[in-house]
């Protein structure tokens, strides 16, 4: 199976131009991506055209990672109704520093045959002035050709300046240099950059006479027609930070069932024997199905021990079987993550308070009155560390404090939470 034959079997062909395929069957060639630092991480959008790449790489052929030092300070007008907020040079600077150790991170740049490479347009151009770029580069595209992008189209009604106008010429003429500097010659991305990036084969044919490449990827969409990737809190990051590594887990692990053999072929990079079996599998038992590409994108996307700290942040709030004595073995570690995914409520140390009403009634915890702590320990239904509080007397002294800073309390089988002193 070649490159383009395990795209197809992936359902990660979306179009290409034409003999692209015959070529890439017939001889390793250099190809690349473009990525915007418009964000302050990569997204798990994003890391579908790292997938790209890596399928790339993974065949024998030469990928190049091209960040858009100079397009991010353009904006790109595909996918969007209104003009794009410009960000200042410093922030375009700090995302694309943190975008590259991403990017190092997904992709092999060393230790292999065919190493990825790393470029920054804005080295394309730092050096040229207007004059020169409208000589050289603007001369390259009618005005017409460039009208009937459906990416500029789509905003003649509500409005396009020139800036987002000449984004496709700026894109176009990246080509050029990758292909004159790096042998490159074909251009890779989602089915959106299809205008853009056959600007780029046509400033290529106008301006040097030659014949190069394009291939893009459909967009990826859930089944219930959203858009992939975003959530309810919004974008699915690859920065632990923003996307906490158990956040990134619950994704993949609460999918609808029906998007489980589209993540498997798009995101794996088991052994198809493996993919189809997790495909087969996902008929009887989609939950597993699901928890297996969880695990196996949680330790790809962020590490074998963030994968091992989830699971326990998964056991302390799902499992009811869980006892004081497997709190007492937790980590500092351990209690920071789980405080970063339930409700966490900081206890300074003067208003402890001498008994359990003190403690769990103030200001800023779990309950609003001494009243209602005392209900749910009626209930039986309250419990600190594990252990049910059966006395509204009980004093604080008896409570253990793990670490020296974290206890956890639970009003119910659903109500979780920690409180931590400083």
């Amino acid at each position: 199976m070649n490159f383009v034959e395990e795209l197809r079997w992936r359902g990660m062909l979306h179009d290409m131009t034409p003999e692209t395929e015959e070529i890439l069957s017939k001889e390793k060639v250099t190809g690349y991506i473009g990525f915007d630092p418009t964000a302050p991480s990569m997204t798990i959008g994003n890391y579908v055209q790292l997938m790209l790449l890596k399928l790339f790489q993974k065949h024998g052929h030469h990928p190049i990672v091209l960040m858009g030092g100079a397009t991010g300070r353009i904006g790109d007008p595909s996918m969007r109704d209104t003009e794009r907020e410009l960000k200042s040079y410093d922030e375009l600077d700090r995302n694309l520093a943190f975008q590259v150790e991403q990017c190092h991170k997904l992709l092999s740049f060393e230790g292999v045959e065919n190493p990825a490479r790393l470029r920054n347009n804005l080295d394309f151009y730092k050096n040229m002035n207007v004059l020169d770029f409208l000589r050289d580069v603007g001369k390259n595209l009618t005005v017409n050709y460039m009208l009937a992008k459906d990416s500029v189209k789509k905003r003649l009604e509500t409005g396009l300046s020139f800036t987002e106008f000449s984004y496709q010429l700026i894109q176009g003429y990246d080509f050029q240099v990758l292909l004159e500097q790096d042998n490159c010659i074909l251009q890779m991305g989602g089915s959106d950059q299809w205008g853009n990036i056959t600007s780029g084969t046509e400033v290529i044919r106008r301006n040097l006479g030659t014949k190069v490449y394009a291939l893009t990827t459909p967009l990826l969409m859930k089944a219930d027609g959203t858009k992939f990737g975003k959530s309810t809190e919004g974008n699915l990051w690859l920065d632990p930070k923003l996307t906490s590594p158990y956040q990134f887990y619950q994704f993949w692990l609460n999918a609808d069932d029906r998007d489980i053999e589209k993540y498997v072929r798009y995101f794996s990079m088991k052994p198809h024997e493996e993919m189809e079996r997790i495909i087969e599998l996902a008929k009887e038992n989609p939950r597993e199905a699901k928890r297996l590409i969880a695990e196996e994108l949680t330790i790809t996307i962020h590490s074998q021990e963030d994968y091992e700290q989830v699971l326990k942040v998964s056991e302390l709030i799902f499992n009811p079987g869980l006892d004081h004595e497997f709190l007492g073995n937790l980590s500092k570690a351990d209690w920071e993550n789980l405080k970063n995914e339930i409700p966490s409520f900081e206890v300074k140390s003067d208003e402890l308070g001498s008994q359990v009403l003190d403690l769990l009634s103030h200001d800023a915890a779990v309950f609003t009155s001494k009243a209602e702590v005392r209900r749910s320990i009626q209930q039986n239904a309250l419990s600190i560390n594990k252990i049910k509080i059966t006395d509204p007397n009980q004093t604080t002294d008896l409570v253990d404090w793990y670490e020296d800073g974290y206890i956890l309390v639970e009003n119910g089988k659903k109500n979780k939470f920690i409180l931590y002193r400083n």
